[in-house]
């Protein structure tokens, strides 16, 4: 079916075309009819699968046909990064039209943002904490609002936005139209879903239990502490165009940004302690080829859309196997193929084994041949040496003492 039989404005259709486009993806045909017509919608479907055209064309679609002034429609997302794709790719499509779209996120100066909210964009793309930041000052009205998209939803519950999210939609009292996408529907973004949604049309693409066709994956059996060694080694050794690497803090990631770089790689980071001129910058870089290897924590997990990832590795074993489908999904985009590889040590064996009952396959574990096992980390000792419990603390010498003064004598 071509976007021509969705019955979009002329406008939208001709973007489509201009962005290479020619049908719609099966989430954004079962999702934009239904939405076109008025129905609430509720979707479930993997990240990489055209859920942001999903509810945007339609909603660029009521724009068209109403009046100008105010915000009108409102679309809430997790992170930033996520806010800052969805808002390119909303001015992607209105590119032939005047619609306007603003972007309302944390980390940025707050004027330009409420600046750009009193002159009254038709759409804003927001997260939930630095909108309700200009609602409390008055900049941010949204009693035009007509249409609401919680994009993510499930990642907005893992990072505590619920509350907010809650006192946000309680202030939308034009609200007609409400979306709700997201990857997983537990039980609370099941009952967020019948609270807000209005005999939705149910909108679901696979599940989100397996990696995409086309992604090879193996795990690594290493010890602990020589993953790092590991995976200089893999970079090395193997021919690896564009790599995402996760590890499960901040702290490690800045760490090993460090040491990949001081191997001659060019490469970016991407995790909640970088400002947001940095965080742009390695993302803008990723995309452009400019760095080989991104090194993030899994705020780079959903949505964010680079499309020539060749590998995907990660450092540590998620303990929520979603988290890893996640990760393994920013790969393999669009029909393409790629590699996922996760270094697991012994003491994560467990998490990998409740991953692959997620998966419904044993991921193959590869050894390699070339790479010695047995080593110590460079210039320390092994952890299990080094906190080897019950060893004899080394006593020191004690420090030599200054002669002391004469005492005077007594006359």
């Amino acid at each position: 079916m071509p976007f021509t039989a969705l019955g979009l404005h002329p406008a939208l259709v001709r973007a489509v075309k201009a962005l290479g486009y020619t049908e719609p993806s099966p989430v954004q045909a079962g999702a934009v009819p239904p939405a076109l017509a008025g129905r609430d919608v509720l979707a479930t479907a993997p990240t990489g699968t055209g859920k942001t055209a999903g509810f945007l064309l339609p909603i660029l679609h009521h724009l068209l046909a109403g009046p100008r002034g105010g915000v009108r429609a409102l679309v809430l997302s997790p992170t930033r990064e996520l806010a800052e794709q969805i808002e390119a790719v909303a001015r992607d499509l209105a590119r032939f039209t005047e619609l306007r779209a603003t972007l309302v996120v944390g980390g940025k100066s707050i004027g330009p943002q409420e600046k750009a909210l009193r002159a009254g964009p038709d759409l804003v793309v927001a997260t939930p904490g630095r909108l309700l930041d200009l609602m409390r000052q008055g900049a941010a009205r949204l009693d035009r609002v007509a249409a609401l998209v919680l994009d993510e939803a499930d990642r907005m519950l893992d990072m505590g936005f619920l509350p907010d999210v809650k006192r946000i939609v309680s202030k939308l009292t034009a609200r007609e139209q409400t979306f709700l996408f997201s990857a997983t529907l537990p039980p609370v973004i099941a009952g967020l879903a019948d609270d807000l949604l209005r005999t939705p049309a149910t909108v679901q693409i696979g599940r989100r239990t397996a990696a995409a066709v086309g992604i090879t994956q193996a795990a690594y059996p290493v010890p602990a502490h020589l993953k790092t060694a590991l995976l200089r080694h893999l970079l090395r050794a193997t021919e690896m165009p564009s790599v995402l690497v996760f590890t499960r803090t901040k702290h490690e990631a800045k760490k090993l940004a460090k040491v990949v770089a001081a191997d001659g790689f060019a490469v970016g980071e991407l995790h909640s302690n970088r400002s947001p001129a940095q965080r742009t910058k390695a993302m803008d870089g990723f995309r452009r080829g400019a760095f080989q290897v991104l090194v993030a924590t899994n705020i780079a997990a959903r949505g964010l859309d680079v499309d020539h990832v060749t590998h995907v590795v990660s450092t540590d074993v998620p303990d929520v196997p979603e988290d890893y489908v996640h990760r393994v999904g920013r790969t393999g985009r669009a029909g393409a193929t790629g590699d996922a590889f996760v270094l697991v040590s012994p003491a994560e064996e467990p998490s990998l084994g409740r991953i692959e009952r997620q998966l419904g396959q044993r991921l193959p574990r590869v050894t390699l041949p070339d790479f010695d096992y047995h080593q110590q980390p460079a210039g320390r000792t092994a952890i299990t040496e080094r906190k080897r419990p019950g060893a004899p603390k080394k006593l020191r010498p004690p420090a030599a003492q200054p002669p002391r003064p004469p005492r005077p004598r007594r006359r």
